[in-house]
């Protein structure tokens, strides 16, 4: 009988120990991501506080040399070096002056080191070089962004406007 409880203590133990493991690794995991989604959220930001202050002074912090952007009209740049040269250009014409303000934000991890943020933007009154109006605009951005050498890095995104219906 003695030898049955030994077991059954035995056996009990074993399970208890691997729901303590399973539990630390999970909350583990768990952590990381939220740092990791902390990360990526900052990177989101850094962009916007850039966007707002027109210069784009701390974009190589965080962005990737081969960073690509989509504007809302369907133009790509490519390269860090002239996606700045094409967004100081903007904000020193029609956008001059011109904020916007995250109104929501997804964030997607497609690997470990993957993330999509999809966010909309609000964005104060401006007049496009083209004489259009934008009032009251969101825009929905799409941020892809990668860790590199452990840093969180904007490597693509794309703008455009939501249509409201």
């Amino acid at each position: 009988m003695l030898k049955f409880y030994v077991i059954l203590i035995h056996t009990n133990m074993k399970a208890i120990l691997l729901i303590v493991t399973s539990s630390l690794i999970s909350s583990v995991g768990l952590s990381q991501n939220t740092q990791n989604e902390e990360a990526v959220r900052k990177v989101v930001v850094a962009f916007q506080d850039d966007f707002n202050d027109g210069a784009f002074e701390n974009a190589a912090n965080y962005t990737t040399a081969d960073w690509e952007h989509l504007n809302p009209m369907g133009g790509i740049t490519r390269g860090r070096d002239e996606v700045l040269k094409a967004v100081k250009s903007a904000h020193l014409t029609f956008l001059k002056g011109v904020t916007m303000t995250v109104e929501s934000m997804n964030i997607r991890f497609v690997t470990s080191d993957v993330a999509i943020a999809n966010v909309i933007h609000k964005i104060n009154p401006y007049e496009s070089a083209d004489g259009v109006k934008h009032e009251n605009e969101r825009r929905l951005k799409a941020y892809v962004i990668v860790k590199q050498n452990g840093q969180w890095l904007l490597t693509h995104d794309q703008n455009t406007i939501v249509n409201v219906r």
